[in-house]
């Protein structure tokens, strides 16, 4: 992890190599297909994710209140009109998310491991706290796009540069099943932070969430394709401006990612869709 943190603050991304072995992918792969495998998908809406149609999420309770459980998400392209699956259960997912850091024994040893601890204490966190994480298809053929965005649009602390995402790659991410592009230093200009994805606290049957402010343009040129073994990972600051492109190839590009918060003089906004319940808060990755 040589100059990790210049080469982590000057681009506001950064790729560690090898950091997970191959016994531990497997271990994740496993652990992911057995909670596919035990889902019953009559107990679990057709909850399709995109980050192109802004109106999906609205109303969707199911994805609001996804802190403390584990709940599926559905590839756009794996859902009939009328609500059924195109494709068998574990080839129609988009992504599983939010609480497998701590529900799932896999996941909770792999999230607060020493070698991501040791990330977190390179880079400077005092008192890192875990607030969501995510097992991410990508799927052969009908992998949707993730269009280019910041994490503190969806995930907002004050200070605003108090967040930061691990992305692991489960298996190789490639230019051609849709690896992750970045804009290198975007994370310096906070010009489009008013942009923001918030409950609305609605109790009267209105959207339940929405975007506000004014939803910024980046220049596509200026992104840069960041591929990467199986087993590495990025450490993705929350202010830099990142994307992926659909898969069209044949192969998946599974990943699993958290983001973690430093919680010492920052404040968790009210307005974040997710959010601390009674009995769930945000743990601590140094002590977990």
């Amino acid at each position: 992890m040589t100059n990790l943190r210049e080469n982590f603050e000057r681009d506001g991304f950064a790729v560690i190599e090898n950091v997970f072995n191959d016994e531990e992918i497997e271990e994740m792969k496993k652990s992911i297909s057995k909670i596919v495998d035990d889902m019953d998908l009559a107990e679990h809406p057709k909850s399709v994710f995109s980050t192109y149609d802004e109106d999906k999420h609205a109303a969707d309770s199911y994805f609001l209140n996804s802190s403390d459980k584990i709940r599926f998400f559905f590839e756009e392209g794996a859902v009939d009109k009328d609500g059924e699956l195109t494709v068998p259960k574990d080839k129609a997912l988009n992504k599983i998310g939010h609480g497998l850091h701590f529900l799932d024994p896999t996941f909770q040893k792999m999230t607060f491991n020493s070698k991501i601890q040791k990330i977190f204490e390179e880079i400077g966190y005092v008192e890192p706290e875990v607030v969501q994480s995510m097992y991410i298809f990508k799927q052969p053929k009908i992998g949707g796009a993730v269009t280019d965005h910041v994490d503190s649009t969806f995930l907002r602390v004050e200070p605003i540069d108090h967040l930061t995402g691990v992305w692991i790659a489960i298996d190789e991410a490639s230019v051609e099943n849709g690896c992750l592009s970045f804009i290198p230093g975007s994370h310096k200009d906070t010009s489009s932070a008013d942009y923001r994805f918030v409950r609305t606290h609605d109790t009267t049957g209105g959207p339940l969430l929405k975007f506000i402010g004014t939803r910024p343009t980046y220049d596509h040129v200026k992104f840069k394709h960041v591929p990467i073994s199986k087993g590495s990972l990025i450490l993705i600051h929350g202010l830099v401006v990142h994307k992926s492109e659909a898969n069209t190839s044949d192969k998946s590009r599974h990943a699993y990612t958290i983001h973690v918060m430093e919680r010492k003089n920052t404040k968790w906004n009210e307005d974040n869709w997710l959010q601390e319940t009674e009995s769930y808060k945000f743990p601590n990755l140094y002590k977990s």
